[in-house]
């Protein structure tokens, strides 16, 4: 996988825009959780998407938590950890957390979006 690291504010503005052309994917990471670090490694694992599919980006909730409440707050979320949400259009078409963060599940929302 290869993912783009959010570490400001602004880059969510960005992702939202280059969501209308392309698919994004925000993983949201605690990397002191061993559920969120179970999450990550199954995605990464079971991952057989191209980045010409759709952009990754990670999400560091311990260093960048008021990002993760922006995040939230843009995309009429709750905010969970460890969580993934796809954006396409701008908007936030599909997000689940912790052990139901799969790869399959995310290419089969990719499709119905």
């Amino acid at each position: 996988m290869n993912w783009k690291i959010i570490q400001k504010e602004e880059e969510i503005n960005s992702l939202i825009e280059q969501s209308k052309d392309k698919p994004c994917l925000i993983f949201k990471h605690s990397i002191s959780c061993p559920i969120s670090s179970m999450a990550k490694n199954r995605l990464e694992l079971n991952w057989d998407l191209s980045d010409q599919d759709l952009d990754i980006y990670y999400l560091d909730l311990i260093n960048y938590r008021s990002i993760s409440n922006k995040i939230a707050e843009v995309f009429q979320i709750k905010h969970e950890s460890p969580q993934v949400l796809l954006i396409k259009g701008g908007v936030c078409t599909y997000n689940t957390s912790h052990l139901d963060i799969t790869a399959e599940d995310i290419k089969t929302h990719m499709s119905l979006s």
